[in-house]
């Protein structure tokens, strides 16, 4: 990294005309924040290489709510954040243009789970009740999307909404009845906890079949002045990033091993059992743009506020000049 060796350079080079005693400035320290889920999933193997000795060093904070992931990221408690897609858009919107958005790390990972055997897609839930969490966030805006694309009114179906993913796990356990619209990987805990338990629709698969491009569920963030600053750092973030996600692709075992010690799923065996359902994918540069903004055009059309009001500029994705 040039620019941070010159810096390096030059704080010894002035401590030498001091004449004091020369010192080697600290490495530098990015905090990247995400979602407990997978998101952070593909993350794991990075966060387990991160002390490593580097010229950059990274520390990693996972939280369970998306409205703590974005106060931190607003006020600069973290540099980096991992941030469900369509609030990237509207913080591009909050801050002036001040986002930018650097990779995707998750396409789809919804699932519709429950133990009532007459439900079996989108178009069986009218007149049902169905517990989801994401208020204002994807899953609201993919379940709202998908009742419409099936002929299904908003006022035909009642969705009561929980904070955490754990909530609508329980209510499901108490109620066989019930019916479930979980991320991965909650919606294998629900299914391995009870086994009368199914899932019985990928959102994702009734996304596609509405033919409007892809469901975008997790994007990376930084403010467009810190990419400005260190675009060292950004560039080294994304090259780990997609090591660490191709790690967790190529080796579920051993990836399912850190997100247990992690804390992301309990145990391990259930880890491995949901990665290749949590859709962990790296994209970058245009074809990051062509996926995330097709999505967003969706949403604009169903709810603008959902996106901010507005769709970004160009200068919201992030690409590097070649």
């Amino acid at each position: 990294m040039k620019k941070m060796m010159a810096v390096i350079a030059a704080a010894m080079s002035v401590s030498m005309l001091a004449g004091g005693a020369v010192t080697v400035m600290a490495q530098d320290e990015v905090c990247v924040g995400s979602m407990k889920g997978p998101t952070s999933m593909g993350l794991v193997h990075f966060m387990d290489e991160a002390d490593k000795d580097r010229e950059v060093s990274y520390t990693f904070d996972m939280v369970t709510a998306a409205d703590e992931l974005t106060a931190k990221f607003t006020t600069g408690d973290f540099d980096i954040a991992l941030v469900p897609a369509n609030m990237a858009s509207i913080l591009y919107k909050k801050t002036e243009g001040n986002i930018q958005v650097i990779d995707i790390n998750t396409l789809g990972v919804l699932y519709m789970v429950t133990a009532d055997d007459t439900i079996s897609s989108v178009a069986d839930l009218k007149g049902k009740t169905v517990y989801s969490t994401g208020k204002g966030q994807t899953p609201e805006y993919v379940l709202n999307f998908l009742l419409e694309a099936n002929g299904i009114s908003k006022d035909d179906v009642t969705v009561e909404y929980k904070s955490e993913a754990t909530e609508v796990v329980s209510t499901l356990a108490q109620d066989e009845s019930a019916i479930g619209i979980l991320p991965q990987p909650f919606a294998t805990v629900a299914c391995k906890q009870n086994e009368n338990l199914k899932e019985v629709c990928d959102l994702t698969k009734e996304w596609d079949k509405t033919g409007k491009g892809t469901l975008v569920t997790g994007v990376t963030i930084a403010k467009k002045d810190y990419i400005q600053e260190n675009p060292e750092i950004i560039e080294d973030f994304l090259d780990q990033h997609e090591s660490s996600i191709e790690f967790t692709q190529e080796n579920t075992a051993e990836a399912a091993d850190l997100i247990a010690a992690a804390g992301i799923v309990e145990k391990a065996p259930i880890a491995q059992a949901a990665l290749p359902k949590c859709n962990i994918k790296y994209l970058d540069g245009q074809e990051m743009k062509d996926a995330l903004s097709g999505y967003l055009e969706v949403l604009l059309e169903q709810n603008p506020e959902s996106v901010g009001g507005s769709l970004p500029d160009d200068d919201f994705y992030y690409i590097e000049a070649e």
